[in-house]
């Protein structure tokens, strides 16, 4: 069973995304902020990550990803970035995802995504990072 790490400090959204999940055979760690979500990537690497922008900060999801990949034990955790920035301040960051330095993430969606969406993105980054 795969590890899949939720950083998100939105319960409701939190909640759905672990029934969905859970219902596909993922095991499901949860964390409520960017610090509890690398606490609990190094005490149990997970094999992806479901990371939000907007928490304890409004940005707090990028300095989240960029300390993923900049750390060369945890770079190759696949960071599916999933946030309501767009919505909440109109800001759309989507190209930018992938950038090194800018938005290190393996992909990038708008909240809400669709129940059948989300399980494809994870099983196409999984399948992807480990063939």
């Amino acid at each position: 069973m795969e590890k899949v790490l939720i950083i998100d400090d939105d319960p409701d959204m939190v909640e759905a995304m672990k029934v969905v999940l859970e219902s596909k055979n993922y095991e499901v760690h949860i964390a409520k902020s960017g610090e509890e979500g690398l606490r609990e990537m190094r005490r149990d690497k997970p094999a992806l990550i479901i990371l939000d922008v907007m928490m304890e900060t409004t940005d707090k999801g990028f300095d989240v990803a960029r300390e993923i990949k900049w750390d060369p034990q945890y770079k190759d955790i696949p960071i599916l970035m999933l946030t309501a920035i767009k919505e909440r301040t109109g800001l759309d960051f989507g190209k930018e995802a992938g950038d090194e330095n800018w938005l290190p993430v393996d992909d990038y969606c708008d909240k809400p995504l669709h129940p059948e969406d989300l399980i494809a993105k994870v099983d196409h980054l999984l399948k992807k990072h480990n063939p």
